[in-house]
């Protein structure tokens, strides 16, 4: 299960907190069956979190623990290249599964708003509702680990799976 192991959660965090708080809140909503262990809640930031140096040495440990990636995409998450790029960069090296959530609702790949990086690397591309997120996460890792070898690709689930989740 998916939700049990350690994400890692990447997204731009001027513009797109709010989709990272929304999670977060999913999760701690007793009313709500969503669940994920947030590697972010490992190895919190102190107060040098300024110095850039620093702020991904703490990534990486962070990463260290992680079974699988979430990326939160929004309309500027593909011009960041300091920190979201490198993170892709690490998860890609790390072998991880990535789950790329589009916030505008796309089901597939956004060939507009998807970072270069991630294009045709084996991630699953869907929208942001809790169901298919919960869904890929139960879903994608142990996919991902049986496709690692083959001709990569953008993946993402047919209007099939969104409908029996109950979603439109």
């Amino acid at each position: 299960m998916g939700y049990k192991d350690k994400t890692y959660v990447i997204f731009d965090g001027d513009n797109n907190k709010w989709a990272y708080a929304y999670m977060k809140g999913w999760k701690h909503n007793e009313n709500v069956d969503f669940n994920f262990e947030d590697a972010h809640d490992l190895k919190p930031l102190t107060p040098r979190a300024e110095d850039e140096d620093y702020i991904k040495g703490r990534l990486r440990e962070r990463f260290k623990s992680t079974n699988q990636v979430i990326l939160l995409i929004g309309e500027h998450t593909k011009n960041l290249f300091r920190f979201v790029r490198w993170e892709l960069d690490v998860a890609q090296n790390l072998d991880l599964p990535i789950i790329a959530v589009n916030l505008n609702g796309l089901k597939k790949i956004d060939n507009d708003l998807c970072p270069s990086i991630l294009k045709s690397k084996n991630a699953v591309h869907i929208s942001f509702k809790m169901k298919i997120i919960k869904y890929a996460l139960d879903d994608f890792p142990p996919f991902y680990h049986t496709i690692k070898n083959s001709k990569s690709t953008d993946w993402h689930y047919n209007d099939d799976v969104y409908k029996n989740l109950g979603i439109d």
